[in-house]
């Protein structure tokens, strides 16, 4: 029960972090190229990740097989995921992505049947249904924004791998503190994004950085790449991974109300019912989970 507990704080809190994430990425865009602003924020990431390792001084040991592991959960979720959200972001609306990259935690569930056989019960697909319909209805359907087909695929695709690594991450914490699976595959997503930015930056010019632009990198790179990556990771350690997938339906859940509290917007009825379903979806499975 402890384990739950816990799990559920950390996948809330990096579900609510990202919530806010879509409007600044969307700012700091129409400064710096995509690519360019994946590798600044594992840039920071890792810098930040590595001071908090050496600071505390963790002894682990990294074998073969657990360097392929790393290389794979940083290669498919923090670069080939990542890209695709920010290029999906770019190309679409933050209204789309917002709504398309809540299938994620479908793809989780059908994922941890895949590789760690973890059952698909009654009640976890009810809370699953409950909570993407609650999605639904928080967001809407409305379709009059920028959208366009390849922004779409793309954000499907930062979906898909997303849930991809959010099981990997959870073979790897057996053998592997998250601490340490975190800051290397992000180190590793550095690595393999550093020949794009280069190139990407010899295709396009790149604005000058003023305050706005530099307090918006380093919050993607402390707070939502760092931070907010190691939390999911550390809540997906904990919790079943089908149960803990439905914490990502926090996001626009959380989204919502940063809109609400900083930006004056006001929550109609759908989001009030919305997020009632979003959380009795989460409960459910809680709740099965502790059982």
């Amino acid at each position: 029960m402890k384990k739950s507990l816990f799990g559920s704080l950390y996948l809330s809190l990096a579900a609510g972090i990202w919530g806010g994430m879509y409007v600044i990425s969307k700012y700091v865009l129409d400064y710096i190229p995509p690519f360019t602003l994946v590798w600044l924020r594992y840039a920071v990431a890792f810098s930040v990740l590595l001071f908090v390792l050496k600071v505390q001084k963790t002894t682990f040991s990294i074998e073969k097989r657990d360097w392929l592991l790393i290389g794979w959960i940083g290669i498919i979720g923090y670069v080939i995921s990542i890209s695709c959200q920010f290029i999906g972001t770019k190309w679409s609306d933050a209204h789309t992505g917002a709504l398309i990259t809540s299938a994620t935690p479908a793809f989780i569930v059908l994922f941890a049947r895949w590789i760690l056989a973890e059952a698909i019960t009654a009640r976890k697909l009810l809370a699953l249904l409950l909570a993407t319909a609650g999605v639904v209805v928080v967001i809407g359907l409305d379709r009059s924004g920028e959208s366009t087909f390849w922004g779409n695929m793309m954000l499907v695709g930062a979906a898909l791998t997303w849930a991809l690594l959010s099981v990997l991450v959870k073979v790897a914490s057996v053998r592997l503190p998250i601490l340490v699976v975190t800051t290397y595959a992000i180190f590793i997503a550095f690595v393999c994004t550093t020949p794009i930015m280069i190139w990407e930056l010899s295709e396009q010019t790149i604005t000058l950085f003023n305050t706005s632009i530099v307090l918006g990198i380093l919050y993607l790179g402390v707070v939502s790449t760092a931070g907010a990556f190691f939390l999911w990771n550390k809540g997906m350690e904990l919790m079943d991974a089908g149960v803990g997938s439905l914490f990502f339906f926090f996001q626009p859940l959380v989204g919502s109300l940063c809109g609400w509290l900083f930006l004056h917007e006001q929550l109609s009825g759908a989001f009030w019912s919305g997020g009632a379903l979003i959380i009795a979806g989460v409960v459910i499975a809680v709740f099965s989970e502790k059982r």
